[in-house]
């Protein structure tokens, strides 16, 4: 996406709440200077531009692709809403995007199995809202192949560029680059930490968090 388009999606997550500054205890134990919840976009006029926004990322990327997969449970309204997205794309011509998601349990009564939606093949996007510990990139890698398909690349609303572990051991790498490089895909985001710090590095109204934001990014940033 353009660097326009990515600060703009920074703006909207801003507006929805779905992104915040100040001082949080995330996941990992670390105290960020931000915090983005996807699961936040919780209305059909957010999720809609939401969608608008993975499906400009996707097109955007020159990603080749079939169709989309959402791993449940955030997966499932993600790749829903792209589809459709893509659908209306000015850029594909009026194509029809496939979709499919899995359960988390199998079914074991009507056609049974874990997987929803239209059958995998092809070149699949795995869509999602972050990657922390890649657990959801892998078993969704593992259902494409085990299908006959292919993973193509995985798609996501935010790249933290922050490397995992403790302070004194800290990774070599980011989720996304170890994503990436294990399974020898590309990793699409919306926007990244990146474009946040140009946000605060261009926006008064946000510039109190700037230096706390580059804090963090120096001590844990790729």
């Amino acid at each position: 996406m353009s660097s326009r388009n990515r600060l703009d999606f920074v703006r909207f997550s801003l507006g929805q709440g779905v992104l915040k500054f100040g001082q949080f205890k995330v996941k990992s134990g670390r105290l960020s200077p931000y915090f983005f919840n996807a699961g936040l976009f919780d209305s059909g006029k957010s999720v809609g531009e939401l969608a608008r926004f993975y499906a400009q990322a996707l097109v955007d990327s020159g990603v080749e692709f079939d169709m989309l997969f959402g791993p449940a449970y955030k997966g499932i309204s993600l790749a829903t809403a792209t589809s459709i997205a893509l659908a209306n794309h000015p850029g594909l011509n009026g194509r029809d995007v496939p979709f499919a998601f899995n359960r988390k349990e199998a079914k074991d009564h009507g056609e049974g199995g874990v997987l929803v939606g239209a059958p995998l093949q092809g070149k699949v996007v795995i869509i999602d809202d972050v990657i922390t510990a890649g657990t959801s990139v892998r078993e969704s890698v593992d259902i494409i192949r085990k299908a006959g398909a292919t993973p193509a690349a995985v798609l996501i609303a935010l790249d933290r560029m922050e490397r995992a572990g403790p302070d004194e051991a800290l990774s070599a790498h980011s989720a996304v680059q170890d994503v990436s490089q294990t399974y020898g895909i590309p990793v699409v985001s919306i926007a990244s930490l990146n474009d946040i710090m140009q946000l605060l590095n261009e926006d008064p109204q946000f510039a109190e968090h700037k230096d706390a934001v580059a804090a963090y990014r120096a001590k844990y940033g790729v």
